[in-house]
């Protein structure tokens, strides 16, 4: 006979159970995908606001960076209040800048301006620069300009594959001599996700497939490099809050456990 038989106490206790294993059951499932559905929605309804307020302060304050500096300190705001006000300088620069459109529809205006783009005219290095500016200021700007209002698909650069295209005029006389015997539009195709470079040539009318889409549209969809598709973004969005509000009647009309 052994210890153990001799003193029962002596026995070695016995393990305690193990828990059970922890349960995800589909409550905790489908409070996740409510979480993230709300949280999709928040995002989508408050990040566009929010960087388009924030592009618009930094704007402001840009362009009263700028001015500010020609603004005698005893007319800067600042001076008598004892706050900053935002704005003061994108007011004074709208104003003077009409004045000076103002100014230069008259006789003596019109002679000043042209005195002054010809001493510019005369400059070497500042005359492509200063016409090639105006040029482009006068196209995006003025009451009948052709700018970029036609969006059109090429196929580029190889066979089976269309890039977008921006589309303007059609090429000049002198232009029109020197390319193959059809009408030629110019195009300009942005990159991808930065817009403001790409690649301009001109391209053969009867090769461009004309889109119903704005120009707008297409910059959206060259941005997001094809992952926001014109006209998508309201159903997306309708859909989140769609799936959001079903959730919730859901849990409404479930019965309490």
């Amino acid at each position: 006979m052994n210890q153990l038989d001799r003193d029962p106490e002596m026995a070695p206790a016995a393990a305690p159970a193990a828990p059970p294993p922890a349960r995800t059951g589909p409550f905790h499932h489908g409070l996740v995908g409510r979480l993230r559905t709300y949280f999709l929605t928040g995002l989508i309804l408050v990040a566009p606001a929010y960087i388009t307020i924030s592009l618009t302060w930094w704007f402001i304050n840009w362009v009263d960076d700028l001015v500010r500096p020609f603004i005698p300190i005893a007319y800067q705001p600042e001076t008598y209040l004892p706050v900053k006000i935002p704005g003061t300088g994108l007011i004074i620069a709208f104003v003077t800048l009409t004045l000076f459109g103002f100014l230069t529809a008259n006789f003596v205006g019109r002679k000043l301006v042209e005195l002054s783009e010809n001493i510019l005219n005369r400059m070497p290095v500042i005359r492509p620069i200063y016409n090639s500016l105006k040029q482009i200021f006068q196209t995006l700007f003025a009451k009948g300009g052709s700018g970029f209002r036609r969006v059109g698909l090429i196929e580029f650069p190889s066979p089976g594959m269309w890039s977008l295209v921006f589309l303007s005029n059609p090429a000049s006389p002198e232009i029109a001599t020197r390319l193959p015997d059809t009408e030629h539009v110019a195009a300009f195709m942005p990159c991808t996700p930065n817009p403001t470079t790409g690649f301009f040539f001109y391209v053969a009318r009867r090769d461009v497939i004309d889109l119903d889409i704005t120009v707008e549209a297409a910059m959206t969809l060259l941005m997001s490099a094809g992952m926001v598709q014109p006209g998508d973004q309201q159903r997306k969005l309708a859909a989140l809050a769609e799936t959001a509000r079903a959730a919730q009647a859901n849990r409404a009309a479930a019965p309490a456990k």
